[in-house]
């Protein structure tokens, strides 16, 4: 226990250390300001405005910026679904891949382009390496971007003053490509090539013994998959695969990549509000919630499967594999390391793993399960972390004016019904999504025949998919066939649902709140960078939570725990 805190204290460190400098250049890029990779990079951008036919600094209302995002995310998705289609005539295919089935097909396209990354597939058995590359990665940036644009855009919200417009959704999407996420995802792909991850076009090799060892151009993925917080793997064990995670130290830039850009977002958030306090205070919050669910999880994996006290396997494994719950685990990692790496991937909406979720023990396995559905705002995804935060303020501050009497208000916005019909929305439509896709497949017999365990288990693992498509995670609890209509279809549905039913509501807030004049702080307005308002925010957050979410853990992973002796 004492070496698993250790590493966490050094991960969130390192996290730290990244995001204090990132946080303000990220602010700068999107206001618009010169950086020093503007000499560079400038002349890249204007050309791709000049070749977009757009003015940079041509502001948009929300209706028109929500507009843009949605064209922009539904043209990928189509892109995506069409080079799947036809990659068996296409170049870049040493293994000869045919065409995908047409619903697996729509899923992988709608997945990767909501930042999703749900994988019904193994990419080494199903995808050309220009699929990969043309198709995933690119959506991997650009899903990234959209989030990030997403939540500047109600920053943006927040700090004008009686504004038509929050931004120009298209040069919001180029300057976070351009000169935030290919710069950082160059450095990690050359970091973790350095380690001795893939990259190459060579076809797959065949050893002396029979064995086929997929190959193919894994780095420059794997950077942006952690980095934009996407988690689809090049390969189908994922972060587990030797090729993709070689090393210790590639394992750690892994962890301290997914955390990156969401902290650094909080402390940009500081920085557009002109009040550095706001942005640590929110962090704050994340970061408590994180460490709390860090520690069930760690304990629970490090306690192990109280079935197995007193049988020799269980010696065996104290001894040899570093003690605790070693099954479907990483020997190279041990069970501290994947309860940290699982704890990250479902805190932000990455769903990239080392370790099988569906051996961890009722309660460890839990918690993960548990952060994607609180909406995965512990930190959270690119961009969609800190929106998803947001609304949580806003619903905190309004809860706040309402105990004493007055119109809430937050940055000097005043909070009013329409905000809260939309932070509602926003909230509670992922959650129905959730359990009604989670219903329909324990009553549908087609979708109860994918479950390969009987009882609660079982039902956590259909829960478990639902809450990963829907809050845009794509982390897969494993033991469930999910490459099957039903499971295509309606988790795809469920992606569209959790990505795009939380983006327009939040647009439309930062709508609303842009034409809103400014109102001055008085006595009675709750300050929201304090203490106290960090414990209101975590627990909002964990309240709407436990009231949503509690009866259906209770049939699951609480009932699978309670039958273990």
């Amino acid at each position: 226990m004492t070496h698993a805190w250790i590493q966490s204290f050094i991960f969130l460190g390192l996290v730290l250390a990244i995001a204090v400098p990132l946080g303000p250049f990220i602010a700068k890029v999107l206001a618009g300001e010169r950086t020093f990779l503007h000499p560079v990079l400038g002349p890249v951008e204007r050309g791709l405005y000049r070749l977009m036919g757009i003015r940079g600094d041509e502001d948009m209302g929300w209706k028109a910026y929500a507009w843009a995002i949605a064209a922009f995310n539904l043209l990928g998705i189509a892109a995506v679904f069409l080079l799947q289609k036809a990659q068996g005539a296409l170049p870049l295919n040493p293994e000869g891949m045919g065409k995908v089935a047409t619903d697996l097909s729509f899923n992988t396209a709608v997945s990767f382009t909501t930042n999703t990354n749900w994988q019904a597939y193994g990419g080494e058995s199903t995808l050309s390496y220009l699929t990969q590359m043309l198709g995933l990665t690119v959506q991997n940036f650009l899903s990234a971007a959209t989030g990030i644009v997403v939540v500047v855009a109600l920053i943006r919200g927040l700090m004008r003053r009686s504004a038509l417009g929050i931004g120009n959704a298209w040069a919001d999407l180029v300057r976070t490509t351009l000169y935030v996420l290919l710069p950082l995802s160059a450095i990690i792909a050359l970091l973790l090539v350095s380690q001795g991850t893939l990259q190459t076009f060579a076809a797959s090799v065949k050893t002396t013994s029979g064995q086929v060892l997929a190959m193919g151009p894994a780095a420059s993925q794997v950077a942006i998959k952690m980095l934009g917080t996407n988690g689809g793997g090049f390969f189908n064990a994922n972060s587990a695969h030797p090729f993709e995670n070689p090393t210790g130290l590639s394992n750690l830039i892994h962890m301290v990549a997914i955390f990156s850009i969401p902290a650094a977002l909080c402390l940009a958030f500081g920085t557009m509000a002109k009040d550095r306090r706001q942005g640590w205070a929110v962090m704050a919050a994340m970061a408590v919630i994180f460490v709390a669910a860090l520690s069930v999880t760690t304990w629970a994996e490090a306690k192990g499967n109280p079935g197995l006290k007193g049988l020799p396997v269980n010696q065996m494994v104290s001894t040899e594999q570093g003690g605790g719950n070693m099954e479907g685990k990483e020997v190279r990692f041990g069970a501290a390391n994947a309860s940290l790496f699982a704890t990250i991937t479902t805190s932000a909406s990455c769903g990239a793993v080392i370790a099988w979720h569906d051996s961890f023990t009722p309660l460890g396995g839990l918690v993960p399960l548990w952060l994607m559905q609180l909406g995965e705002v512990v930190f959270g995804g690119v961009g969609s972390g800190l929106y998803g935060m947001l609304l949580f303020a806003l619903v905190g501050v309004f809860i706040g004016g309402l105990m004493v009497g007055r119109t809430p208000e937050y940055l000097g916005k005043k909070i009013e019904a329409f905000e809260m019909k939309m932070a509602s929305i926003a909230i509670l439509l992922p959650s129905a999504a959730i359990l009604i896709g989670t219903a329909v497949a324990v009553l549908h017999a087609p979708a109860v025949a994918s479950i390969s365990n009987p009882g609660p288990h079982g039902f956590t693992q259909v829960l478990y998919a639902f809450s990963s498509a829907t809050q845009n995670n794509g982390s897969a609890f494993g033991g469930l066939s999910v490459n099957t209509p039903f499971y295509n279809y309606g988790l795809a549905l469920c992606m569209l649902v959790g990505r795009f039913g939380v983006i327009l509501p939040v647009l439309a807030i930062a709508g609303s709140l842009a034409r809103k004049k400014y109102t001055p702080e008085s006595v009675g307005t709750l300050p929201t960078h304090t203490p106290l308002f960090v414990g209101v925010l975590v627990g909002v957050v964990l309240l709407i939570g436990a009231l949503t979410y509690l009866p259906a853990l209770a049939l699951g992973p609480l009932a699978e725990h309670l039958t273990l002796r």
